[in-house]
């Protein structure tokens, strides 16, 4: 399926077995699969309201691996929007972001207005590595927010993806005015809201 231009194209990083395609497939699926299957690349599509239009929202799940620099560039250089994913079971995990948000900003240049999201996974597990205030204290170095997550549970993956959106929307929202409606416009809008099926 080619790319549309209202595409929205969100990627999705982090370091193998975090739970970065578990979470995408219980957003865009509803499912959860148990067993680890290591991801090159899959792209998952959402139609999504934005600005009351339709738009997709692109969720591109990137390797875990480190093997595909290119790739990883790439979906880096046409991403609006990024998901940095770790586990909370795992300090690595997150210390493997930390080359890749840089990254981001390398190729990004001024990222104030791209949408990051720094997401610890796994958050129904005990045996805990990171603590949530320390993910928040790095978030908020980085600038971007945090929300801590359970693909397995279903515990705020749809409100991380909410979230993401909301910043986007908030950002663009405040850098351009809403153009003032014509009284025409405004007066089909009024007949239309009047309108109804018997």
């Amino acid at each position: 399926m080619p790319e549309q231009s209202n595409d929205y194209r969100v990627v999705v990083f982090g370091a193998g077995g975090v739970g970065k395609s578990s979470l995408v497939l219980r957003f865009v699926r509803g499912t959860f699969r148990e067993s680890y299957i290591p991801t090159i690349e899959d792209t998952y599509r959402q139609v999504i309201s934005c600005n009351k239009q339709v738009c997709t929202l692109q969720i591109t799940d990137t390797t875990g691996s480190h093997q595909f620099p290119a790739m990883q560039r790439l979906s880096i250089s046409k991403g609006h929007a990024f998901i940095l994913v770790f586990s909370i079971t795992s300090r690595q995990s997150l210390e493997e972001l930390k080359p890749i948000f840089d990254e981001i900003v390398e190729i990004k240049g001024d990222i104030e207005n791209i949408p990051i999201m720094l997401v610890g996974n796994k958050c129904d597990e005990i045996n805990r590595e990171v603590t949530s205030e320390e993910s928040a204290q790095l978030a908020k170095k980085w600038n971007c927010a945090f929300l801590e997550t359970s693909a397995k549970t279903n515990y705020n993956v749809k409100e991380l993806f909410q979230e993401l959106l909301q910043l986007e929307k908030r950002r663009t929202m405040s850098l351009q005015l809403e153009t003032k409606k014509t009284r025409s416009q405004k007066r089909k809008e009024k007949l239309k809201g009047k309108c109804s099926l018997m």
